[in-house]
């Protein structure tokens, strides 16, 4: 088993070297340029407080073409009674930190530590990662968060404090992405949550095609808002 340890220098060694549970490289920093160069090369960050930065790029990899979401029937009856006010971008900062502070199964601590808090809110800030917000009565209840170049949506993480406000976020991001003609969210690992969505396992081979091909497009950089005329898509079904 090969591990590469990064150095200053800015570079990545080919994800086709990964070990078999996708660990690619330890080590770098959690730069804006570096993050970038990462997920152009179909890698991300994953560690705890206790290890060093880990760059995995994991085969098989998750994936979900925004045409081919799914949506339960129970889910879409309670998306037409508008139980949230959906938003974009308008709380970044809260929304990683909820998905910082959600106690997950098997995970005795977070992998969004205060460095990736940090790096994150960089990326926003230079227009490249994006919030999705779930409110209730003034409050945030949900949301989740990613990073977006090209044609492509790296999803990151999502909490919810309501049932179904992560839910319901997500499918109004991705409604979002299908109107922006996008092609491709990278979910990176396999759950039952985001399969039950339509997501399915691609070879690593096949990921790294679909992004070089959704990289060849202007990334919708900055701010976004979602189009007032399609505040609650789901009134077409």
């Amino acid at each position: 088993m090969t591990v590469f340890k990064l150095t200053e220098e800015l570079l990545f060694p080919s994800p086709v070297y990964a070990d078999a549970d996708g660990l690619l490289a330890i080590g770098g920093d959690l730069s804006v340029q570096r993050l970038l160069l990462a997920y152009q090369m179909g890698i991300f960050p994953w560690f705890s407080k206790e290890t060093p930065i880990l760059w995995w790029s994991p085969d098989p990899r998750l994936i979900l073409n925004p045409g081919e979401l799914r949506i339960s029937r129970r889910l879409m009856r309670l998306i037409k009674k508008e139980p949230f006010d959906i938003t974009f971008d308008q709380a970044f900062d809260e929304v990683i930190k909820g998905c910082a502070s959600i106690k997950r199964p098997h995970q005795s601590d977070t992998w969004i530590t205060d460095d990736m808090v940090e790096a994150y809110c960089r990326l926003h800030q230079e227009g490249f990662a994006h919030s999705i917000e779930s409110w209730q009565h003034g409050a945030l209840v949900g949301g989740l968060y990613g990073v977006s170049l090209g044609r492509a949506f790296f999803g990151e993480s999502m909490f919810s404090r309501v049932s179904n406000a992560s839910k319901i976020a997500f499918v109004y991001l991705v409604w979002f992405l299908q109107a922006k003609k996008f092609s491709l969210i990278d979910c990176q690992l396999t759950t039952q949550h985001l399969v039950n969505f339509g997501a399915r396992e691609i070879p690593r081979a096949e990921f790294l095609r679909l992004l070089s091909e959704a990289l060849k497009h202007k990334t919708l950089r900055g701010r976004w808002q979602f189009p007032a005329d399609m505040l609650n898509p789901a009134l077409k079904y």
